[in-house]
């Protein structure tokens, strides 16, 4: 019955970040953090969201801005490995705190910036790739804190999921790796993410005709809200642990 549970949410869990780009892991966390304990649910969670980026990629192949994504993963990458080595050293709870405040601000702060007109280029997100890159080292999950830089640089809709997911994908698998390297990522999890993984790729091809039906208005504002959730459970899980 846990595990029926599990999948049904991981079903939902891939179309919401099917449909806005994140927002898997703050459905499906607390479910595995109930299920597997924390010290488990952190990796499981980790292969699931990498098999879930990967049907994202796949959806929206066409739309994705390979250079954007390849400027991301090059400063991400390193940045993600140096912050998984952090991790295993440090009580993340104060990061993950910080990062919770940062979501929830970066709704007006998004707001403003476009009422400017404000953009970025491949300097800024690449600064964006290093400094999230290590954050989600730290972390479970910092997808939501990638939205506002790839819009910022001019990605919308399938543009922003494909080429978003593409750029996590690099850095996750780094995590992994690092974690794997470290004895933090034994095959049993592994496959447990797998499975969860599955149904969330299924999720993720059912959202694709929703996005296309969708106006730009109506999908950020939608990511507006993913945000504020998404805050306010990190902040919640900092103040649990």
């Amino acid at each position: 019955m846990i595990w029926l549970a599990i999948l049904a949410l991981g079903l939902v869990a891939g179309l919401v970040g099917g449909v806005v780009g994140f927002g898997g892991s703050t459905i499906l966390l607390p479910a595995l953090v109930f299920a597997f304990g924390p010290k488990d649910a952190v990796p499981i969670m980790g292969v699931a969201g990498i098999l879930a980026n990967v049907a994202r990629i796949a959806v929206w192949w066409r739309d994705i801005d390979w250079r954007a994504a390849a400027v991301y993963s090059a400063a991400g990458v390193p940045a993600v490995a140096l912050g998984a080595r952090t991790f295993l050293a440090l009580d993340a709870r104060l990061v993950e705190m910080m990062l919770g405040v940062f979501m929830l601000a970066m709704v007006p702060l998004r707001r403003w910036y476009l009422a400017r007109d404000f953009t970025i280029g491949f300097t800024g997100l690449a600064a964006a790739g290093a400094g999230i890159g290590f954050l989600t080292g730290l972390v479970a999950s910092t997808g939501p804190i990638n939205t506002p830089f790839f819009l910022a640089f001019g990605l919308a809709k399938g543009a922003f999921i494909g080429t978003e997911a593409l750029g996590s994908l690099a850095v996750y698998l780094t995590k992994s790796s690092v974690f794997r390297g470290f004895g933090a990522l034994p095959g049993d999890l592994i496959a447990s993410g797998a499975i969860v993984g599955a149904a969330m790729i299924a999720g993720t091809w059912l959202a694709r005709p929703i996005v296309m039906r969708m106006d730009l208005r109506r999908f950020q504002s939608m990511m507006d809200v993913m945000l504020i959730l998404a805050g306010l459970a990190m902040i919640a899980g900092a103040l649990q642990h």
